[in-house]
């Protein structure tokens, strides 16, 4: 889909190389340009064999080439002067007065390739008074007021951070948007052009669809949050032998469940006959659903609720997602063998196109691994 477009990665951690994995897993050919010592994130976690080969960087960096290039001798930047040249994209998150005194800012490399796609990663957008600062996921979660949405839903006062790198995420889906757009954009009219991409703007917006809330109007017609979404009776349910998520979605969903589940006298009372009244007994509702469900197998009460088109699925671990049996069946893992690191569980590009056959993507490169394809001599 994206064969024959060449990117120039020079980004790291989480943010930029989830879009270039995106690029990589369409076709396109990604070069990973690394200091020596390489990506931070090699070393984020422990490896089974080679120091620098750890898990997220292997599940953010397969199908892309390693070269190893040291910026700040003049030979190395000759090689990547070459590459840019004959380059498609160029995506790095290098703060722009640094990437300048390189010489690799967007009318430097313009000047190589003038219809390049210079995409900058960057923490928060150049037209405000943020621009230029550091930022990591937990610092974009906290000023994006993520971090106040558990407490809203647990009464736990004090922010916490959810724990995963979405804000990064979520980021890198929106540089991979972007770069596609500029690419649809040069084939329509020849002309490349600069891309930033600021992570703080990109979750903020991600964020705010559904929890700016009241404040979508000026002046506000109620408080900021999506009510459902911070809901503390909104939690999965315990079985015999674990949890369930239950989701009574439409208003009537909870007092079929509530009977489905054995208690019809009480689904049937008349105080929940109105939406008006469903609405205000939610938190008995959902507390009438928590005693039920603890009678019930796991397994028994989600082929229950599916019987009767309520969606429902187990609590699943962690632990146990690498054998998640419909992820297994639909070929979402794919298990191979690394020239260096043994048996790997590798995660496909989860779509799926009629006309286009994705390509198996090569391992995560060791680093430097292709550094021979591209220094001379």
């Amino acid at each position: 889909m994206f064969e024959g477009l060449r990117v120039i990665d020079m980004t790291s951690v989480v943010f930029g190389p989830y879009c270039t994995q995106i690029l990589a897993d369409f076709g396109a050919e990604v070069i990973k340009v690394e200091a020596p010592g390489g990506d931070v994130f090699r070393y984020g976690a422990p490896s089974a064999h080679s120091k620098a080969m750890g898990p997220g960087y292997i599940a953010l960096n397969r199908g892309k080439q390693s070269l190893v290039l040291d910026l700040k001798q003049e030979a190395d930047r000759a090689i990547l002067r070459d590459l840019l040249a004959d380059a498609d994209i160029f995506i790095h998150n290098v703060r722009a007065e640094a990437i300048e005194r390189l010489g690799f800012d967007y009318n430097s490399v313009r000047a190589l390739a003038p219809d390049i796609i210079y995409a900058h990663c960057v923490g928060f957008g150049s037209g405000g008074p943020y621009a230029g600062l550091q930022a990591y996921d937990d610092v974009i979660q906290a000023a994006s007021g993520t971090t106040t949405l558990l407490p809203r839903a647990d009464g736990n006062e004090r922010p916490r951070y959810l724990p995963s790198l979405i804000a990064d995420k979520v980021a890198g889906l929106h540089a991979a948007y972007a770069v596609m757009a500029a690419v649809v954009h040069r084939l329509r009219t020849g002309q490349g052009q600069h891309v930033e991409v600021p992570m703080f703007e990109a979750f903020s917006s991600f964020m705010l669809k559904e929890h700016l809330g009241g404040n979508t109007f000026d002046p506000p017609v109620g408080p900021p949050c999506y009510g459902r979404q911070v809901d503390p009776d909104r939690q999965p349910f315990p079985t015999r032998d674990g949890y369930v998520s239950i989701v009574p979605y439409r208003l009537d969903h909870f007092t079929r469940v509530i009977a489905l589940m054995g208690d019809e006298a009480f689904a049937r009372e008349e105080r929940f006959a109105t939406p008006e009244g469903l609405i205000a007994g939610q938190a008995e509702l959902y507390a009438r659903i928590a005693e039920l469900t603890a009678s019930f197998a796991t397994d028994e009460l989600v082929a229950l609720m599916h019987a009767n088109a309520i969606p429902a699925m187990p609590v699943r671990d962690m632990a146990d997602m690498a054998q998640e049996p419909h992820l297994e069946a639909g070929g979402f893992f794919m298990r191979r063998e690394h020239p260096t690191e043994g048996t790997l569980v590798e995660m496909r590009e989860p779509s799926r196109f009629s006309a286009w056959d994705a390509p198996d993507p090569a391992p995560a490169p060791l680093l430097g691994e292709h550094d021979r394809d591209y220094r001379k001599g």
